[in-house]
């Protein structure tokens, strides 16, 4: 169907100045036919109906017999270079075009490998997750999250490395490796969090930058879903709250108590304060990066993440991301000023502990009796 349009073009122009008067020259339009074809076409086509239309401008000035003048022969060169120039430009678009193809199936597979896809289910949780990039044409950036089964509890983490797009992503997949090694090693969130400390550190100390030293850093949030008992747990290093959509459709923000970022300095377990909240059987959790609440519409409003939220209450993880993705690229038009990282937690199956239904957990209950463990 694209090649058929220029064809007729090429057969509509020719008839047309066959059967109009001398003094109404249609044939200079024959060039709209190759540049037409380039926008549907390959090189080679666009070339062949670039020849089609020089064919075209050929029978037109045998058929007025002044195909030997002037006028016609400068018609005849100009339609021909011009073609050849729209033939060029199109030879440099498809290849652009494949190089591009290119670098976005590396960029996705370099997105499998430093983000891995959540399970939709792990332990009795059900996950989902949605990554948008602001960078245009990326498809990977500086937020991170992961999920790992540790024991009889599920661990995850949703951050955020200062600055946006590709130069974040070293700092990323630095504590992603860090997490999904130590995840499985340390008893107790505040002693995980201090360990992607060390790692972020040393990291830094071998890449950052000389004239950004200071400057970079990670934000954090660490939890922990046992499977015995109503209650998430929650360390902070300088990382936004999530939000708990309750069974009964009630949307809060919890107050947590932050640590200070990655990267700002080494600390220890003592450092790192642990929370706790009620989370109950289909309850949901909903983690997200800041350019979720920092995106702006045209007016410059913020987006409203938990008036959005609440209104959609009851959906499954996924359905829940779909909403938010749907509705914060309507809320921007499209013009992300930062990556943007949602992660959806619920709970399907409830408990089997014996504590009440959507009691809070003392920290005693969760953690033992140590006092590194007791929310500060």
């Amino acid at each position: 169907m694209g090649l058929l349009i220029p064809v007729v073009l090429v057969v509509l122009i020719t008839v047309a100045d066959t059967v109009t008067p001398a003094d109404i020259v249609l044939g200079p339009l024959l060039v709209i036919a190759p540049a037409l074809a380039a926008w549907f076409e390959g090189p080679w086509t666009t070339g062949g109906v670039g020849v089609l239309a020089v064919a075209a401008q050929v029978f037109i000035g045998w058929r007025s017999g002044l195909l030997a003048s002037r006028g016609v022969i400068v018609q005849l060169v100009a339609l021909t270079v011009l073609t050849g120039l729209i033939v060029v430009m199109c030879a440099v678009r498809d290849r652009r075009g494949r190089q591009l193809a290119q670098v976005r199936s590396v960029a996705g597979a370099a997105q499998r490998v430093l983000l891995w896809p959540l399970p939709n289910r792990l332990g009795g949780l059900r996950l989902a997750s949605v990554y948008l990039a602001a960078e245009d044409e990326a498809q990977i950036g500086g937020d991170l999250y992961a999920a790992a089964r540790t024991g009889n509890a599920v661990r995850l983490l949703i951050g955020d490395v200062r600055g946006k797009g590709l130069p974040a992503i070293g700092e990323a997949a630095a504590v992603l490796g860090a997490f999904r090694e130590a995840a499985h090693q340390h008893a107790g969130l505040p002693e995980l969090a201090a360990a992607l400390d060390r790692s972020v550190a040393r990291y830094l100390v071998d890449f950052e930058p000389e004239h950004e030293a200071g400057e970079r850093f990670v934000t954090v949030l660490l939890l922990e879903v046992p499977d015995d008992e109503p209650a998430v747990r929650l360390t902070s290093c300088g990382h936004l709250a999530p939000l708990l959509l309750a069974a009964d459709g009630s949307v809060t923000v919890p107050h947590l108590h932050p640590a200070p970022p990655l990267g700002i300095a080494l600390t220890e377990a003592e450092d790192h304060p642990l929370d706790t909240l009620s989370f109950a059987s289909e309850d949901t959790l909903l983690l997200y990066t800041d350019g979720v609440i920092e995106a702006r519409d045209r007016d410059g409003a913020f987006y409203p993440l938990a008036d959005r939220a609440a209104q959609w209450p009851g959906s499954d993880p996924d359905a829940l991301l779909q909403h938010v993705r749907h509705d914060l690229i309507a809320h921007t038009g499209g013009r992300l000023g930062d990556d943007v990282a949602l992660v959806g937690v619920r709970r399907t199956l409830a408990p089997n502990s014996g504590h009440r239904h959507g009691r809070t957990a003392a920290p005693g209950e969760l953690c033992g009796d140590s006092g590194t463990d007791t929310p500060r």
